[in-house]
């Protein structure tokens, strides 16, 4: 019985089940949506949500509320779908990156634990010689359906400096974790926690609105719990917490994948 055990866990552990269950992105997961979810709602991003659900549906003005909700998904899918289809491949980049550069593991994680920290700062608008800004793109996709991808790959790519700080982030834990396919799940991670609220804002357009306004209204609350966020997952690096979480973490996913 003790042999069969160890040989699943054996197996486990050099599957993808090792993968999806480590300590490091099991802690990780819920920083990369919880910063997709701060970009959803940083001021570069929320103010253009009607606009981009016009765009993607087809639909203008006053009949956007009216509009098919089957639709206003549809739109809203394809163009999560359009930005995920850049940011994971980014993920996957800096998980290869740092996987070629583990022997070097400490030194990197002390050094962006820093620049963590830096961007929390900088997102928290504590450097105001910094101006976030984006590219602008001249030439814009078709609207409607099916120009929904197109158009979120090139919000991807051109927003990409506004909503850098969360989104830097998180390739830096990828960056961290030296693994492409953990890189690919916290891409993922990311993604869901910027795209859900689109597609929450397509299925219930008028309550969102209104949510919306609240949340404007209070957007430094916003800026500082993303800042906050960064610094905190930062120090945790820099200090070596997160190792001991992540170490923490790992005993109990090897118990589990035991007890599979």
């Amino acid at each position: 019985m003790s042999t069969a055990i160890a040989a699943a866990h054996t197996l486990a552990a050099s599957g993808p089940n090792q993968t999806i269950m480590s300590g490091a992105l099991l802690l990780a997961i819920p920083v990369a949506m919880l910063g997709g979810l701060v970009s959803f709602f940083s001021p570069c991003v929320l103010p253009l949500v009607p606009g981009y659900l016009s765009y993607v549906t087809g639909v203008t003005g006053q009949d956007l509320q009216e509009a098919r909700r089957g639709r206003m998904v549809a739109g809203a899918g394809l163009f999560v779908l359009g930005f995920t289809a850049i940011f994971v491949p980014a993920g996957i980049f800096f998980g290869a990156l740092g996987e070629s550069l583990r022997e070097h593991q400490s030194t990197i994680t002390n050094v962006l634990g820093a620049l963590m920290i830096l961007l929390g700062i900088f997102f928290m608008g504590l450097m105001p010689w910094l101006n976030q800004r984006e590219f602008r793109f001249h030439r814009k996709p078709a609207a409607g359906l099916v120009g929904a991808p197109v158009l979120g790959a090139l919000f991807a790519v051109g927003w990409t400096p506004c909503i850098g700080p969360t989104l830097a982030s998180v390739n830096l834990l990828a960056l961290d974790g030296g693994n492409p396919q953990r890189g690919a799940v916290l891409g993922v991670a990311y993604c869901l926690g910027l795209g859900i609220p689109f597609i929450v804002a397509a299925v219930a357009f008028r309550k969102a609105l209104g949510a919306f306004s609240w949340v404007k209204k209070h957007y430094v609350w916003v800026m500082r719990v993303g800042g906050v966020m960064m610094i905190a997952t930062g120090l945790l690096l820099v200090t070596g917490v997160w190792d001991s979480i992540v170490q923490d973490m790992q005993v109990w996913t090897n118990r589990y994948n035991v007890g599979i």
